[in-house]
């Protein structure tokens, strides 16, 4: 197998799932040095998340894959969530041979930087590995999945507060009014769209919209029992949309609309369909 255009691990860009702590300036010099004191210990926290990434990249400079994947995964375990963490271990289940979960984890990474050429470069170069049925996005899904949630979020964000600066402008500044209702009502379309964008956008990348096929081949049925008839069969990597679920097994279909229920042991689910 040939190898993606960018298997290299990158270094240590990691931030917790919860966000950065803020300090509280001008409250006294005790609440102060409580403050140096949080930093210090946030700073300390850092150096040893850097530490162990840069063990886990040293375990995967080794060929030691497997346990590279093992040392990522406990990243996310403990909560703390990159583009880089998620594209090294798409890198570590692709050279381990585990074709679906470094798909996976590819998606993971384009979802938190989708314009990452190398992301969707590695992501790309995986997909075409998958043999048999797999799930193409649409190209109106393409679109929204150019900027990531936060993304979406912000420039929403900033729309919003445009518009409402405008029509306030309009109020305190009559003589400016009509020069203004222009552009305030471009403000708003702009803003409903975007808003739309956003909320389809989340939708599309809400967790478990697609199941990723981790087994070497899963046989997909006919009903949500192993002893139904076989509809399809799905092999490592396989992209599925989810459309059902029912006790341990998922309904899901491919872009051939392929139709069926697959063991959830099978998978690893993710959003971004």
């Amino acid at each position: 197998m040939i190898a993606p255009l960018s298997i290299y691990v990158r270094p240590a860009r990691l931030r917790p799932a919860g966000g950065w702590t803020r300090l509280v300036r001008g409250l006294g010099l005790a609440l102060a040095l409580l403050g140096l004191g949080g930093f210090v210990q946030h700073t300390r926290a850092a150096d040893d998340l850097a530490a162990q990434f840069d063990a886990a990249n040293q375990l995967y400079a080794q060929s030691q894959f497997s346990a590279a994947a093992a040392a990522y995964n406990q990243f996310l375990t403990n909560g703390t969530i990159s583009a880089a963490l998620y594209f090294n271990l798409g890198n570590a289940h692709f050279k381990a041979g585990q074709l679906g979960r470094a798909i996976a984890a590819y998606r993971q990474a384009e979802a938190l930087s989708p314009r990452d050429p190398d992301v969707r470069a590695n992501l790309q170069f995986a997909r075409n590995q998958v043999h048999g049925p797999r799930l193409a996005p649409a190209a109106w899904q393409q679109k929204l999945a150019a900027l990531s949630n936060a993304e979406w979020l912000a420039t929403t964000t900033v729309a919003v507060w445009i518009t409402f600066a405008l029509l306030i402008l309009q109020v305190l500044r009559p003589a400016w009014r009509s020069a203004l209702r222009i552009w305030s009502v471009a403000g708003v379309g702009v803003s409903v769209a975007l808003l739309l964008g956003a909320k389809f956008a989340a939708a599309q990348n809400a967790p478990g919209r697609v199941a990723i096929v981790i087994a070497h081949q899963a046989t997909v049925h006919a009903s949500p029992f192993a002893e139904s008839a076989a509809t399809f069969t799905a092999h490592d990597g396989a992209e599925l949309r989810v459309l059902d679920q029912k006790d341990a097994w998922l309904q899901v279909t491919d872009e051939a609309h392929h139709l069926g229920w697959i063991e959830q042991d099978a998978t690893i689910r993710t959003g971004r369909s």
